[in-house]
This record gives structure tokens, C-alpha cells and sequence, in this order.
């Protein structure tokens, strides 16, 4: 099937996933998360991105990031595999790709469903059974972000900084946000709408994204009878209310 163009959107925060090709490792220790790191925070700086969020998995990658531009990330996303791969590849001895396919991506509304994106990132960890408390996890943002220390990678998203007048209020606040987990209907929210492609948000958010971009907001229930055009184009979603979901086709 031929693939379609990435929908473009500046300013607003993107949920991106890289996993390894065949679900095979991409860091072996940790020289090879230090260089990810450090190659993720020059190419997202030379792309006017920003960092929010971030876990580094034994075969796959989190980043919450939001890009100044309609091309910033997918320019950082191709900087940074042009680096990382064939590093990874000298010292390791293989040959090849190592990502499985090009990355995923999902547009995230800033109100609720950031915050519900960044714990769940930050809790892969956790919910893999290697850590039992995020604060155990060197490799992802919760210790700059839990703390309100500057990290030089991550920086803090205007959502993050209402949490608190300073910077001890903040990291309070932050931290009480995992005391409550994502539900495990909030868990298929978030994995459908990376997966899929789908914008993560309320109706009006997708409703907005509707009118600039042209994309439909609705998704049709499995196996509904084909409708004529004029009552597609009224259809209702299928997915709940509270949380749209809009198709960014790739």
C-alpha cells in the first residue's frame, strides 16, 4: 500500500514512537543511550524543537516533542537516524536498518490529554515491570521533570509551567499526577491514537484541525454499510466524546 503524505502541524506537541526493527534492541547499554540523547538534543535544537517528555526502552523510543515549524520534526526524526544507525551499527557489528519503519507519530491537545501522554511515557518503565517507581529509571525525563531541574535536553511545556509559581510547586504538582496512573481505558486511548495515527484530544480540538487541514474527524464503526456522500459527511464518531479522534494519514 503506498504511503501517504505526514499531515503537518507546528506548535503543537507530537507523541512519537521509534521501535526497533522485528521489536530487536536499539541501545545495548549505555554509551549508546547516552549518544541517542545527546544527538536527539543537537538535531532537535538545529530543528526548533522542544523536548517535553522522553523514555528510552530496551527496543523502542518515547518522545513527547513540539516542533517550532511544519517540518521540525521530521527533520530532527531523519537527522537523528542518519547518526544514531550507522553509530550503532559500527559498534555492534551489524549492517542495516535498525528502526522498524519510519517513526509514529500523533498530534496530543495541550489541556488533559498532555499531561495523560507525558505520565504514560514516563511510566513505561514501570508498567514493564523494571522499575517500580519511575524515580527508578535514569533513562527517561521523569527526574528532571519530577524535580524542576534543568536536564539540557527536556524543556518544560507551558502546561507543566502553570502547574505551580515556582519551581518546588511544580515539581509537587508533577508528582502528585502519578499517585492516580492512566486508567486502562486512558492506556488504549493513548497506544490507539500513536498507533494509528490519530490525534489525541477533545471534539473541539479535532473539529479545529478539521477546518485547517481538511481531514475528517469522524471514524466509522467496523463493517457500517458504505453511506451516500451527503450523510458521510454528517456521520457522528463512533469513538467516545470526550476524546476525538481525527486520521492523520501518512
Amino acid at each position: 500500500m503506498p504511503r501517504h503524505a505526514r499531515v503537518r502541524l507546528a506548535g503543537c506537541p507530537w507523541h512519537v514512537i521509534q521501535r526497533g526493527v522485528n521489536r530487536s534492541l536499539c541501545f545495548r547499554d549505555d554509551l549508546d543511550r547516552q549518544r541517542y540523547l545527546g544527538l536527539l538534543k543537537d538535531h532537535a535544537a538545529e530543528n526548533d524543537c522542544v523536548i517535553h517528555a522522553y523514555v528510552l526502552m530496551g527496543n523502542h523510543v518515547h518522545l513527547l516533542i513540539s516542533p517550532a515549524s511544519e517540518s521540525g520534526l521530521s527533520r530532527t526524526m531523519k537527522a537523528l537516524g542518519e547518526r544514531y544507525v550507522p553509530f550503532y551499527n559500527r559498534r555492534h557489528g551489524r549492517t542495516g536498518t535498525l528502526w522498524e519503519g519510519r517513526f509514529r507519530s500523533n498530534l496530543v491537545q495541550s489541556e488533559r490529554y498532555l499531561a495523560m501522554c507525558q505520565t504514560y511515557i514516563e511510566l513505561n518503565p514501570v508498567r514493564a515491570d523494571i522499575v517500580r517507581h519511575p524515580a527508578q529509571y535514569p533513562w527517561s525525563s521523569f527526574l528532571s521533570n519530577a524535580s524542576g531541574a534543568p536536564s539540557g535536553i527536556v524543556t518544560p511545556h507551558e502546561r507543566y509551567l502553570a502547574l505551580g509559581t515556582d519551581a518546588c510547586q511544580r515539581a509537587n504538582a508533577y508528582q502528585a499526577l502519578f499517585r492516580t496512573p492512566p486508567s486502562q481505558r486512558d492506556l488504549e486511548l493513548i497506544r490507539d491514537a500513536v498507533n494509528a495515527g490519530y490525534a489525541l484530544g477533545d471534539e473541539a480540538f479535532t473539529r479545529r484541525l478539521e477546518a485547517m487541514k481538511g481531514i475528517p474527524v469522524t471514524r466509522r464503526k467496523p463493517g457500517r454499510k458504505r453511506e451516500a456522500p451527503e450523510k458521510q459527511n454528517g456521520a457522528e464518531c463512533s469513538a467516545p466524546r470526550e476524546l476525538g479522534v481525527c486520521p492523520l494519514f501518512e
